[in-house]
C-alpha cells in the first residue's frame, strides 16, 4: 500500500496528487516492488532487509539515495503475551524525494515532532526521533507490567507469572540490542553528515537525538538488570510459597490422622475397656481425641511449625 505526503508550511500533509516527495510503502506489493527497484533503483536486497525484523540497522550510499535501515518497537498487542517485539524500517533519501518502507502500518508524522519541518534530510531524524520515544514510551509499560506480576508473584505458586517475567526479560534484550543498533547508525549519520547535506541546525537536532539515544539505551539496561538480578529472588519466592502450601496441608493431614487414630483404637472388634454398655464412653473417647489433638497442637506451637 502506497500513501503520499508532502510538506506543507512546515507540517507533513497527505497528497493525492503524485506530485509528493514522501512515499510511504506499508507491506509493498509485488507491483509497488517492482517500481522500488525499476524506476527508483533501489537495491532489491536492501528492499528486503528493511522489511526483515531480524535485519540489524545500517546506513548504506547508492549513487543517486541513502539509504537507511533503524529498529522501531512494533505496536504491543494482547496476543503478544508479554513480548515486546521490534521491526525494521527503510528509509530511503534521495535528492527531491524520501521514501520509507515498513511491514506493519503505524502513526508514522503524528505529533508535534513533525510540525516545523525544513527539509527532506530533517525527516530522517524526527522519524529516528520518534523511535526512540515509542522505545521509552514501551519501557515504561513494561516498568509497570513488570511491577504487576511481581505482586502476583509474591502470593501465587505457578509458574505462569515467572514465564511472563522470562518473557518480559527477552522483550529488554531486544531493546537493548535494537536501540544500541540505532544508536551506531545515528553515530554514522553524524560523521557523514555534509555527504547527506544536513544543516547546522539539522546537525543540533542530531546532537540531541545522540543523547535521547544514550538515555533510553541506559534505561533499558537498568531496567533489563534489576529485571535478570530478581529472577532468582522470584523464583524463590514461587518454590517458598509452594512449600508453606505443602506445609499447611501436612498440618492439615496431621490434625485429621490423630483424633481418627484414637476413634479407631476404640472402634477394633477386641475385648478394650468403656465397652458398648458404658453410658459415658462416647463422650470419653471424644474427649481423649480432642486432648490429643489440643497436645499435637501445643506440640507444633512449641516447635514452631
Amino acid at each position: 500500500m502506497l500513501k503520499r505526503y508532502r510538506i506543507c508550511d512546515g507540517k507533513i500533509e497527505e497528497s493525492d496528487s503524485r506530485n509528493g516527495d514522501i512515499l510511504v510503502f506499508v507491506k509493498p506489493t509485488e507491483e509497488e516492488r517492482h517500481y522500488l527497484v525499476s524506476d527508483l533503483k533501489l537495491d532489491e536486497h536492501t528492499l528486503a532487509s528493511a522489511l526483515d525484523p531480524d535485519e540489524l540497522p545500517r546506513l548504506e550510499f547508492e549513487p543517486d539515495h541513502m539509504a537507511l535501515i533503524f529498529k522501531r518497537p512494533r505496536t504491543y498487542s494482547e496476543k503478544d503475551t508479554f513480548l515486546f517485539k521490534v521491526y525494521s524500517i527503510g528509509v530511503f533519501l534521495f535528492q527531491d524525494r524520501i521514501v520509507i518502507l515498513e511491514a506493519d502500518e503505524t502513526p508514522m508524522f503524528e505529533g508535534k515532532l513533525f510540525s516545523r519541518l525544513q527539509s527532506l534530510q530533517e525527516i530522517v531524524i524526527k522519524l529516528l526521533f520518534r523511535s526512540v520515544f515509542r522505545f521509552m514510551d514501551n519501557l515504561k509499560v513494561i516498568n509497570n507490567v513488570s511491577g504487576s506480576l511481581e505482586q502476583q508473584i509474591n502470593t501465587s505458586m505457578r509458574n505462569e507469572y515467572l514465564i511472563s517475567m522470562f518473557t518480559l526479560e527477552k522483550s529488554l534484550v531486544y531493546y537493548l540490542n535494537a536501540i544500541n543498533s540505532n544508536g551506531v547508525v545515528i553515530e554514522r549519520l553524524r560523521l557523514n553528515s555534509v555527504k547527506i547535506g544536513f544543516t547546522s541546525e539539522t546537525l543540533e537536532l542530531l546532537e540531541d537525538l545522540m543523547i535521547e539515544n544514550t538515555q533510553c539505551y541506559r534505561q533499558a539496561e537498568i531496567y533489563s538488570n534489576i529485571l535478570a538480578s530478581m529472577m532468582d529472588a522470584r523464583v524463590s519466592i514461587v518454590s517458598n510459597n509452594l512449600n508453606i502450601l505443602i506445609k499447611t496441608l501436612t498440618i492439615i493431614t496431621i490434625g485429621i490422622m490423630v483424633p481418627t487414630l484414637v476413634v479407631s483404637i476404640f472402634s477394633m472388634n477386641v475385648k478394650i475397656p468403656l465397652g458398648q454398655e458404658d453410658p459415658t464412653s462416647f463422650w470419653i473417647i471424644m474427649s481423649i481425641a480432642a486432648l490429643s489433638l489440643m497436645i499435637l497442637g501445643f506440640v507444633m506451637w512449641y516447635k514452631k511449625w
